[in-house]
């Protein structure tokens, strides 16, 4: 199973990768810059970071030229879930900041992310932007009380988008919302076969 990690710039890039491997996954950190086809990637996770999406058409790398056709296993964190939200029609504004820990309350409890965690649970943020409405037909999974969109998943790929980071200790869940993302690679690459 490989995993690389997108890097959009954030401070807690290298912890996405930790988890990653301590999760047995061969994971890399890569440049945004990067082609999909040059990752060999079974997933990929989009990296948090300081960029500001909000009324803007900013790129983020390459990621806009490959996303559409990408048929792995997509995780964003922070911005990747702003750019996910913005890419596929949503709505990314600048919000009320949201740093340091948060309670997040699930709102679909039997999605794979979330099903059997319990809601709500405490979070670590650190984000102005936020996705206030999620893409045409996406789901909103779960929110808090400064975000309304604490976690989205689009309707028919394994998309999923998360504001708050899961790599980081103070994030209850954390570890397991990686181990499901990565279990969601795992079906899909056992789908592929």
């Amino acid at each position: 199973m490989r995993i690389p990690v997108v890097d959009n710039g954030g401070q807690w890039t290298h912890r996405e990768w930790r988890v990653l491997r301590d999760l047995g996954v061969e994971t890399e950190i890569v440049p945004n810059t990067r082609p999909l086809a040059e990752m060999r990637a079974d997933a990929v996770v989009l990296s948090g970071g300081a960029l500001s999406l909000e009324g803007t058409e900013t790129p983020l790398g390459a990621v806009a030229g490959w996303i559409d056709d990408a048929s792995i296993p997509i995780l964003g964190i922070c911005v990747g879930h702003q750019f996910l939200g913005r890419h596929f029609g949503g709505r990314v504004v600048r919000g009320a900041p949201e740093f340091g820990r948060v309670e997040v309350v699930v709102d679909a409890p039997e999605h794979p992310l979330f099903a059997g965690l319990s809601s709500p649970f405490h979070a670590w943020t650190s984000h102005n932007d936020q996705v206030v409405e999620p893409p045409p037909g996406w789901i909103a999974l779960a929110h808090s009380s400064g975000c309304r969109i604490q976690a989205m998943a689009h309707p028919t790929r394994p998309i999923w988008g998360v504001q708050f980071h899961p790599e980081v200790e103070p994030t209850e869940h954390g570890v397991e919302i990686f181990r499901r993302f990565v279990a969601a690679a795992e079906r899909t690459r056992e789908g592929d076969k």
